[in-house]
């Protein structure tokens, strides 16, 4: 036990390295959703087929398989580079690709179930006033459509706090790596390592869906 606690430091960095994963991932997942969501109602075809080919693709591939192309796909084959002396910068910036291609599909269809949510109404007398599809998205729909998925938006980051795990596949020395070495060097602290991990990622995720369910009972739409 001596041995581990010696290593609370390194299990600290690992962890905050799990933090800046979802944090980074998850505004990346949010920004490129929205965009997503925005296409699959867009009046243009052209954008909706390809909102939905993108978003039927990545919710139905495996994400280990999703971080492993990043890893290889993008950083070996293609030779997509974020620094050419910092090995784990490269695999940190991959990983961050594949949650994010990754989670934005699903944000996806949360925002665009919330604009579902919002009256037709409401967007005919927008554009009746000459406000373009983008101008009514912006400053009518997607106001009210947010409020309403808070809670599902909180409950995809709380996910994401969990697939960061999957990085370990490609070398990112997240919390599940180095939980996994800690086992290989201290087989005899088994329980100790996965019960104080497993306490790590509940003090992650927690507060998450406590805020998240405060959050959406302030901001609910009144109709």
């Amino acid at each position: 036990m001596e041995a581990v606690v010696d290593e609370l430091p390194v299990i600290l960095g690992a962890f905050w390295l799990t933090v800046k994963l979802t944090v980074v991932s998850g505004v990346i997942s949010l920004v490129w959703g929205i965009v997503l969501a925005a296409m699959r109602v867009s009046p243009l075809p052209v954008l909706r087929g390809a909102g939905a080919l993108y978003v039927n693709v990545l919710r139905n591939t495996p994400l280990t398989l999703i971080i492993v192309f990043c890893g290889l796909g993008l950083g070996t084959v293609m030779n997509v580079q974020f620094s050419r002396d910092d090995l784990s910068l490269n695999s940190f910036w991959l990983s961050i690709i594949g949650l994010s291609a990754y989670t934005s599909a699903f944000v996806c269809e949360v925002v665009r179930s919330g604009i579902n949510t919002v009256p037709l109404g409401q967007a005919e007398a927008a554009r009746a006033i000459g406000l373009t599809f983008l101008q009514t998205l912006r400053l009518v729909i997607l106001p009210q459509a947010v409020r309403t998925v808070i809670a599902p938006l909180g409950s995809l980051l709380n996910a994401l706090v969990k697939n960061t795990t999957v990085a370990a596949a490609i070398g990112v020395m997240e919390a599940a790596l180095r939980m996994k070495n800690l086992f290989d060097a201290h087989g005899d602290a088994i329980i100790p390592i996965f019960l104080g991990f497993a306490a790590g990622f509940v003090v992650l995720t927690l507060p998450m869906n406590l805020l998240s369910g405060r959050l959406a009972r302030r901001l609910a739409v009144v109709r």
